[in-house]
């Protein structure tokens, strides 16, 4: 497992009071604004070079490298906690710089590895699903991990990691809650697909209904009619008695 404490130099060029234009000119000149702050001090404005940024960003340790900002004849640990780029061409835009002191501890995210098959998704057909992909913990800066490995291959069908069952030493203490689920073995979902005839059955079906008690309401109003029209025949018949008595 890799730590974050390993040494990196980082050169760094004062620069100017931060505007637009300075910061369009560093870029120009193939460098990238960057501020340092922290440990008491007051802020600075810098620039530094994108190309060695970018390889501790996309090192094992990533964003928690602890490196030597070296600033003049000045020469301060620090780590990066803050940057952006580009959203159209992936250059790097800004960067911030946090002073650290070694001998007290910090709050940092750290990355959780799941390593091995679980033997729920080997043997008894699940999916590993993991719900926590980084965790916080609190510890000193050369005790930072670049990563929290965790074996998963005793893992069965419904069984789960918590952050509880993370490995540690006493030199690391979680920040996020113990209880809270890591990884799991879950049940693959099936998807029921209905038949095509099924679906015409169906639609058929429904569109019957409609015609029977269409239907139906013919026959109950020529039902009325023909007992209307009977009786209309009846009023009249006793109409011509009536008349010949």
């Amino acid at each position: 497992m890799a730590n974050a404490a390993v040494n990196n130099t980082l050169e760094a060029t004062e620069r100017e009071a931060t505007t637009k234009n300075a910061a369009r000119r560093v870029r120009v000149a193939g460098q990238v604004p960057a501020v340092v702050y922290g440990a008491g001090k007051n802020s600075q404005t810098v620039s530094v070079d994108p190309r060695q940024v970018k390889r501790i960003l996309y090192s094992e340790t990533g964003h928690n490298t602890i490196v030597d900002l070296k600033l003049g004849s000045e020469q301060t640990k620090a780590m990066i906690v803050d940057w952006q780029f580009e959203p159209i061409k992936g250059g790097l835009l800004h960067v911030d710089f946090k002073r650290i002191a070694m001998d007290k501890a910090l709050r940092v995210n750290v990355p959780v590895h799941l390593i091995g098959e679980a033997a729920g998704v080997k043997l008894e057909g699940g999916i590993m699903e993991q719900v926590l992909r980084e965790v916080e913990i609190e510890c000193l800066p050369a005790d930072i991990p670049g990563h929290i490995d965790v074996d998963v291959s005793g893992l069965a069908f419904g069984q789960m990691v918590r952050v509880s069952d993370l490995p540690h030493g006493e030199k690391l203490k979680f920040i996020t809650d113990a209880n809270q689920m890591v990884a799991h073995v879950i049940a693959i979902k099936e998807v029921v697909e209905v038949a095509p005839d099924a679906v015409a059955a169906d639609a058929a079906a429904g569109a019957a209904e409609p015609e029977v008690v269409k239907k139906g309401k013919q026959e109950v109003e020529g039902a009325e009619g023909a007992d209307k029209a009977a009786d209309k025949g009846g009023d009249k018949k006793d109409d011509k008695k009536e008349k010949k008595k």
